[in-house]
């Protein structure tokens, strides 16, 4: 068999990309995928840890107010000199048990302003940047791995699924501008965030981690890294002619 030819080890040389939720779990991983192939990248969270790309700049910020976005999306342009690729997956929860009536008004309003609005803000003020471009791409990252257990999370699934009729409706009003925006939905994922969250879920449900994985059809928790390469994928240009969908990464949950 003819091996193949195709060489991305420098695809993304050239590229300017800014990754949201970038100093640990998927978002590290992203970031560090995009650079081993050539990106120069910016991160952006609230804190910095051990997980965070050494290669990559840091803007600390919070995404939780237009005023933030801003002041995260002015920085990241300044440090990159223009912008190619837009990756929003800051998100964060938390499980309310035994159900949805345990999750307040309060709760709810967080929820949508940290998993849905974050990206919201930061695409708009990134955009004039991103319309400069011949080749732009968006990426959203929202979550199935915590929606089988409904009432709990609630709140993060309906902020969500806004991420997800959001990120439609964008591509098809910037497709003119041949700017591409997608969706990656992982499943249960290997990450701190995930994994606290899980542990929780666990112990309500009185699962354990090997029952709760046994959910899903390949029998294990997806890594960071393989969420990542379907992210690569995506906004680089072998998916120049993708936009609109909803792509999962999730061992098959989602189809069986």
């Amino acid at each position: 068999m003819a091996q193949s030819s195709l060489d991305l080890s420098r695809e993304f040389a050239g590229r300017r990309a800014l990754v949201t939720g970038g100093s640990r779990g998927i978002g590290a991983a992203v970031a560090q995928r995009l650079l081993d192939a050539g990106a120069t990248v910016v991160v952006t969270a609230r804190s910095r840890h051990a997980e965070t790309p050494a290669g990559a700049t840091f803007v600390e910020g919070d995404l939780g107010s237009e005023a933030g976005a801003k002041a995260i999306g002015a920085e990241a342009l300044a440090a990159l000199g223009g912008l190619d690729i837009l990756v929003n997956n800051a998100g964060a929860t938390r499980v309310h048990l035994p159900n949805s009536e345990a999750i307040s008004d309060a709760e709810w309003v967080e929820s949508l302003n940290v998993n849905f609005l974050s990206a919201v803000r930061l695409t708009y003020s990134v955009l004039p940047t991103l319309r400069e471009g011949t080749s732009a791409s968006i990426l959203n990252v929202s979550s199935g791995g915590v929606l089988p257990f409904g009432g709990p999370v609630a709140h993060y699934g309906a902020a969500k699924a806004a991420l997800n009729s959001f990120t439609r409706s964008l591509a098809k009003e910037l497709a003119p501008a041949r700017i591409r925006v997608n969706i990656v939905t992982p499943g249960p994922v290997t990450t701190p965030g995930g994994d606290a969250g899980r542990e929780v879920l666990t112990r309500a449900l009185g699962l354990t981690h090997e029952a709760f994985f046994a959910r899903v059809p390949l029998g294990r928790p997806g890594r960071a890294a393989e969420v990542a390469e379907m992210i690569a994928f995506l906004v680089s240009p072998r998916g120049e002619w993708i936009t609109g969908h909803n792509y999962y990464v999730d061992g098959g949950q989602a189809e069986l």
